[in-house]
């Protein structure tokens, strides 16, 4: 998984029926250098190469795999498949357009291992938003847990899985801001790559007008199922504030977003389960407790693995592909009917 943080590759192990037996293994994270960082953003900008942007992604992913598959201890004979995401460098479902880089088989011929990528395209082409797509894999990971339960994704973009008492009661959407705006904001006025801590945000001051005018968006306003592209938001509203007041700002609009997603839920979650990098900024855990009427908990506190869960989100969607079963459904990304999705790129070239 490369997200739309734009700060590394996760890659995980994962052993499923693809339905709800699960068991999570290893998980392997590689950032990625600074240098590397600017040419995708510049890519994506229409700035740069994107070919040879794509082929050096590919590659950097090949030696995540390997990497992974190393600290495990496990043969590449003993893996089915890789779930390959890609990094999504445009995203319009209202055009039916979606586009992640990422060379699928290319990566089968460098690991010697089937691949799956290309898992959003059937989905937009068919109407579906395309986006959120672990949804499927929260519900199988949250099997004997209280519900309603929310899984609150907080990368790049945020998006929300919301959980019903019965097992086929689901539904997801995007819903606003994730830490793109604030990454971006602590980048270019500190150098800096992430708040860290939460320790700019947390010595800031909250303007409301700026806040206001950011909730103005009609984003807000559009009933679920609904997706994000990473660039949706800019954070022009706090360019004049001091670099505290807009970091406190930016978070504040993050933990408001989720708190008007929240009134858009069939019903109200007994509990918050945040995953992606926004978990670990107390500062915007502290602003979601104080607008959420329920427990906000890092996924840990259940037993799940943070880091590793949108990786394995995609492992768990590959053998869900490679047995035709479905990757997304009307309340999951809007799309008429349950759709399945997905690409099988074979490793002809086995090592």
């Amino acid at each position: 998984m490369s997200g739309t943080s734009r700060d590394g590759i996760d890659a995980a192990l994962l052993e499923t029926d693809g339905q709800t037996f699960v068991r999570a293994g290893a998980w392997h994270s590689a950032a990625y250098p600074e240098a590397f960082r600017q040419r995708l953003a510049d890519a994506i900008a229409g700035r740069g190469d994107m070919d040879t942007v794509e082929r050096e992604l590919t590659d950097r992913h090949a030696a995540a795999v390997d990497a992974l598959l190393a600290k495990a201890g496990v043969p590449v004979r003993a893996v089915r498949a890789i779930g390959f995401h890609g990094h999504t460098v445009a995203h319009d479902p209202a055009i039916r357009m979606t586009r992640q880089i990422g060379d699928s088989g290319r990566l089968a011929r460098q690991t010697g291992i089937d691949v799956v990528g290309d898992f959003r395209l059937a989905d937009v082409a068919a109407g579906g938003q395309g986006a959120p797509f672990a949804p499927y894999y929260h519900r199988a990971r949250a099997t004997g847990l209280d519900r309603p339960l929310a899984v609150l994704n907080l990368g790049g973009v945020g998006n929300v899985t919301w959980l019903g008492r019965r097992f086929h009661e689901i539904l997801a959407f995007d819903t606003g801001p994730g830490n793109a705006l604030l990454d971006d904001l602590v980048a270019a006025r500190t150098g800096r790559g992430y708040d860290r801590d939460g320790e700019l945000s947390a010595t800031g001051q909250v303007d409301r007008a700026a806040l206001a005018a950011m909730l103005a968006h009609p984003f807000f306003d559009r009933a679920p199922p609904k997706s994000l592209d990473r660039d949706d938001f800019t954070g022009a509203a706090v360019a004049d504030l001091a670099d505290a007041d807009a970091a406190a700002t930016l978070a504040a609009f993050t933990a408001e977003s989720v708190a008007r997603a929240c009134g858009q839920l069939p019903e109200r979650p007994v509990g918050w389960l945040v995953t992606g990098g926004g978990r670990h900024n107390p500062t915007l855990m502290r602003m979601l407790a104080a607008r959420l009427d329920a427990p906000v908990e890092p996924v840990e506190a259940v037993g799940w693995d943070g880091d590793a869960l949108e990786a394995q989100a995609f492992a768990y969607l590959a053998v869900r592909s490679l047995q035709g079963l479905p990757l997304s459904g009307p309340t999951t990304t809007g799309v008429p009917n349950e759709m399945p999705g997905g690409k099988l790129y074979a490793a002809r070239n086995a090592r």
